[in-house]
């Protein structure tokens, strides 16, 4: 067996070493979540607190089910509309779709400054100038809001995962006659499902670390987690600031633990359908 060059030591050096840049300060919150001290930059030695501390909190509760209930909500928008679109796409093209692929791309490229600042205006005229209650709710803004990147990003995996895929499924099961909404749901989808798992993961991670958008679009009583740690850095960071961050990172790890676990069953994997978009 021959021994290691030089150049493979010093990449798998440089690996190590900016793998621990990357993943460091996410290592640091998670220890600091045990902090005791009153400031999340003081450690005042190992404590559970932090975490008793947020049901205690009804401001940190409030927040953290917000971002929850929003962030699924948007997940299934975005899951539904990028779904029909790509398969749009991929089955029906035309003449309109280079254009509606460019309208996607101005989406994704788009700084969500931009969105907020276009956004705030219009909600305001449709929910207090055009009297339409739903778009004066906080909890609709925010689904909005949220749903227009992810809405992309979902449309992106599911039209790469279908034009990789023959049609001739789908077109054997119209030969037998089976009705288009048929076929749809016994056989289109079963097809592009990892796709649509992998992309709804991936718009609830986006929306629920909306921090920009949701600034500028949610009304008062629906402050979003992400928006409540903004406003608290101007007063110092207190340790259960770290124990949320360190709990939801553990619920998106079980969710893509989850979401692997269905994607193996279907005889795909995650890295594959992501690799496809």
């Amino acid at each position: 067996m021959s021994k290691p060059s030089g150049t493979n030591i010093a990449l798998g050096v440089w690996t190590t070493l900016v793998f621990l840049f990357l993943f460091a300060p996410i290592i640091v919150i998670g220890i600091y979540s045990f902090n005791g001290g009153r400031l999340l930059a003081v450690w005042g030695g190992f404590s559970l607190e932090p975490f008793t501390a947020i049901v205690d909190n009804p401001a940190v509760r409030h927040a953290v089910a917000v971002s929850l209930q929003t962030a699924v909500i948007a997940a299934l928008v975005a899951s539904v509309l990028g779904t029909l679109a790509g398969m749009a796409m991929a089955r029906f093209p035309g003449r309109w779709t280079g254009p509606f692929t460019l309208l996607l791309l101005l989406v994704s490229v788009t700084p969500e400054i931009v969105d907020g600042v276009a956004l705030l205006p219009w909600f305001v005229t449709l929910g207090q100038d055009w009297a339409l209650a739903p778009f004066d709710n906080g909890y609709v803004r925010l689904v909005i809001g949220q749903s227009l990147f992810a809405t992309a990003v979902v449309t992106y995996i599911v039209r790469a995962r279908l034009v990789g895929l023959d049609a001739s499924l789908e077109e054997a099961s119209a030969d037998l006659y089976a009705k288009p909404v048929a076929t749809f749901f016994k056989v289109t989808i079963p097809l592009v499902g990892p796709a649509v798992l992998a992309g709804g993961l991936l718009a609830f991670t986006l929306s629920l670390d909306n921090t920009v958008i949701s600034s500028f679009i949610s009304r008062a009583g629906t402050t979003t987690w992400p928006v409540h740690v903004f406003s608290l850095v101007r007063t110092g960071l207190r340790p259960e600031i770290a124990a949320v961050s360190t709990i939801l990172l553990v619920l998106t790890l079980l969710v893509l633990a989850l979401v692997a676990r269905v994607l193996k069953r279907s005889g795909s994997s995650v890295t594959d359908t992501m690799a496809a978009s």
